[in-house]
């Protein structure tokens, strides 16, 4: 062998040596690092369990950051989001719990744990805003919100009665209180009624997509094609993400015998929402109508596999649903 040939194989054995040492090294480092993170973490859950929560909030920072021990980032973001709230450390608690829901997004107790504690933040929050701001419209709206989740109407809108005294201007309100006429009791002016709120929501608020929804509504309840089709035409318009026009407007168009026109929003809808199928049996009309007999056959398909799927045997309901 030539002395350049000798070098070449010792060069190239010293190389694939130096090679496999280096694992060797890095698993020693590797498993002292998960030994160490993995003692913190359990020093921090021990605190938690004593009360310290003090001691044991800036111990399990820094434990959820490097444990990999997946039960023991379980129960080291459990207890740093325990401890982190009931020391009224509201950052600390909500990056414990979205850590929890990143990495344990369907364990049931996480999800129990995250309704709790947003609540009780949710809870905190508005107290702070009754003590700090107690006159202010932000008051108000809570407790008229409030009011309409326990069906409490007429109290509800007197609350943004109030709102509007004070801020005449404010968006949303005269909305809010067009919703509240629809959710009531129907009386002869109900429509009416809610109409003037809605178009006096849109004078102050021009591009507010779920006021020019809640137009089109009504005017398609009432068999008004044509202001219909302006309202959700204005509506998608507005808000380009907002599934439920489209399918609100491809039905007006629909009804109105434009068949080839009601094919674009319906196409938009059912590709928003896959799984509806109104959408499919919607559109499967409007292909139908507009001559696609083979397009037509494949959404009619389709709606029936998803109606089979859902354990729904009744046909495709015909109506849109209103906008939050």
């Amino acid at each position: 062998m030539s002395r350049i040939s000798l070098s070449l194989s010792l060069s190239v054995c010293n190389f694939f040596c130096c090679i496999g040492s280096v694992p060797a090294g890095a698993q020693v480092a590797q498993k002292t690092t998960a030994a160490a993170s993995e003692s913190l973490a359990q020093q921090g859950i021990t605190l938690t369990e004593k009360g310290d929560c003090r001691q044991a909030v800036p111990v399990l920072k820094r434990a959820t950051a490097l444990v990999a021990d997946k039960q023991l980032k379980y129960h080291s973001l459990m207890a740093l989001a325990r401890c982190a709230m009931s020391l009224d450390q509201t950052k600390t608690a909500v990056n414990a719990l979205l850590g929890l829901q990143r990495e344990f997004p369907r364990d049931p107790e996480v999800l129990y744990v995250s309704t709790h504690y947003y609540s009780e933040l949710a809870s905190r929050a508005s107290q702070q805003l009754a003590a700090t701001s107690p006159s202010s419209y932000q008051v108000h709206k809570l407790d008229a919100e409030g009011l309409e989740s326990q069906g409490k109407w007429d109290e509800a809108a007197a609350e943004y009665a109030k709102i509007l005294e004070q801020n005449p201007q404010l968006p949303q309100i005269h909305y809010r209180l067009g919703r509240i006429f629809l959710a009531k009791p129907a009386t002869p002016t109900t429509t009416e009624d809610a109409t003037r709120e809605f178009e006096q929501e849109l004078k102050i608020d021009p591009n507010n997509a779920s006021a020019e929804f809640m137009l089109g509504e009504l005017a398609r309840q009432a068999g008004k094609w044509d202001g219909a089709i302006q309202h959700f035409t204005r509506s998608t318009r507005l808000d380009t993400g907002f599934s439920e026009a489209f399918l609100a407007l491809g039905m007006s168009l629909t009804a109105a015998g434009n068949f080839s026109a009601a094919v674009s929003p319906l196409e938009k809808y059912v590709n928003m929402e896959t799984s509806d199928p109104a959408g499919h049996y919607q559109l499967a009309i409007a292909y139908s109508r507009s001559g696609r007999k083979d397009a037509a056959e494949r959404e009619m398909a389709r709606q029936a596999e998803l109606t089979k799927a859902s354990g729904n045997s009744q046909p495709a309901a015909d109506s849109a649903t209103s906008h939050p």
